[in-house]
């Protein structure tokens, strides 16, 4: 049993949640691409490289690094466990009502490890076999009767710990909502997260459009929160988090952003993080023109809600009324577009004032070491072309208090 627990931004590291990239980025064609939420085919060995050396770079830092695909795999050698998941991931929707026992024996078949790989990776119609029915005489070997969960590297947007519980992701996506209930099943039977409550996404089911992901969640202080109104976190899906958040009093202070519904700022965090106790890295562009909300618990289970200042005194509000230093690169337009068309501000921090960022990052990396702040870089040539960076691929576990 772990004793779990995010609180801040930047609390030294202890434990981690990644995905290593598997077999499921070989799914992805140019035909499915845009489907799949990518903008290009990435080479597997060398994005499973960069990964690799990001989990090693965790680990020397003393950080415990956990994999996905294990917790999962661990969860999967109960038998009734998984004959209970593979039932729900697999139906007569996404394969036919005669393929859907074929595919969900052949699952089953599987050992603990390769069923995990699988339900990530998803299964091909050639790997089960020929069958009867429609789906297999109009269908070709290569039509995917469980879709692949390519985006399942980015850990932080199908969950995120806040306080001493979890928040499960409704994803605004179709093709990622698979991935929010692998993770729903991780924390309901493994044993590390036994006694861990769950303040969002606990039942599965139709969300939408009360969308809300990970990605736009920064725990910036121990009662504070800070929360993206974005392309993929809806108004409904924030008012509901907030409303169940002060409702178990784990926070007191919620910060609203709003920010463009655009590919390149979908997300939050790919466009601010915390850097350091009191210091967060912005994109230029993001100046205080962007709207804020203040979240207060209200009377009744009511929320409070007012307009705030600025997203500089908003997130001095959210702290608890402390000084912040925002770091925003003056760099030229097309180079602050370029950098943070490859993450630069999506960093995840080790410590506070230590963080781990992309190595193509230059400009950004630079501003941020004359800052004071320690960069540690990884090998960046493959993974960005998925559109998300080091803290995208991390869901932090255990925090330290700051």
């Amino acid at each position: 049993m772990t004793t779990a627990g995010v609180g801040s931004e930047v609390g030294r590291l202890r434990t981690v949640l990644v995905h290593r990239p598997g077999a499921e980025l070989e799914r992805i064609t140019p035909e499915n691409k845009d489907e799949l939420l990518f903008d290009e085919l990435l080479w597997l060995e060398r994005a499973q490289q960069e990964h690799d050396a990001f989990a090693d770079l965790l680990a020397g830092a003393g950080v415990e690094v956990l994999q996905l695909t294990g917790l999962l795999a661990d969860v999967v050698a109960d038998p009734g466990v998984a004959e209970d998941l593979v039932t729900r991931q697999v139906t007569e929707t996404a394969c036919g009502p005669q393929a859907v026992e074929r595919v969900r024996r052949w699952l089953l078949a599987q050992a603990p490890g390769e069923l995990a790989q699988h339900l990530v990776a998803g299964v091909s119609a050639g790997e089960v076999g020929v069958g009867d029915g429609l789906v297999a005489a109009a269908g070709r070997p290569g039509d995917l009767l469980l879709q692949p969960l390519p985006n399942a590297v980015f850990t932080r947007d199908s969950s995120a710990w806040v306080a001493h519980g979890v928040v499960l992701a409704a994803m605004d996506r179709l093709v990622r909502r698979r991935e929010t209930d692998l993770l729903r099943w991780i924390y309901a039977h493994h044993p590390r997260f036994a006694d861990a409550p769950v303040w969002f996404g606990d039942e599965p089911g139709e969300h939408f459009p009360a969308s809300l992901e990970g990605g736009d969640l920064l725990m910036v202080a121990e009662r504070g929160l800070a929360v993206g109104l974005s392309e993929r976190t809806s108004a409904a899906g924030v008012e509901l988090l907030a409303t169940r958040l002060f409702r178990a009093g784990v926070i007191d202070r919620l910060l609203v952003v709003e920010l463009p519904h655009a590919r390149a700022t979908m997300h939050l965090d790919t466009v601010m993080t915390q850097v350091d106790r009191d210091t967060f890295l912005v994109y230029p562009a993001m100046g205080d023109h962007v709207r804020t909300y203040l979240l207060r618990p209200g009377a009744g289970g009511r929320l409070q809600v007012a307009a705030g200042d600025g997203l500089r005194d908003g997130l001095a509000w959210v702290r608890g009324d402390e000084a912040v230093r925002v770091l925003q690169p003056a760099m030229s337009s097309t180079r602050a577009q370029r950098e943070q068309w490859n993450d630069a501000n999506n960093v995840v921090a080790l410590a506070p004032g230590v963080v781990v960022a992309y190595e193509r990052n230059v400009a950004t990396n630079e501003v941020l070491s004359e800052a004071g702040v320690e960069v540690r870089t990884m090998p960046s040539y493959e993974l960005p072309r998925g559109r998300g960076g080091p803290r995208c691929m991390s869901c932090p576990v255990v925090r330290d208090p700051v």
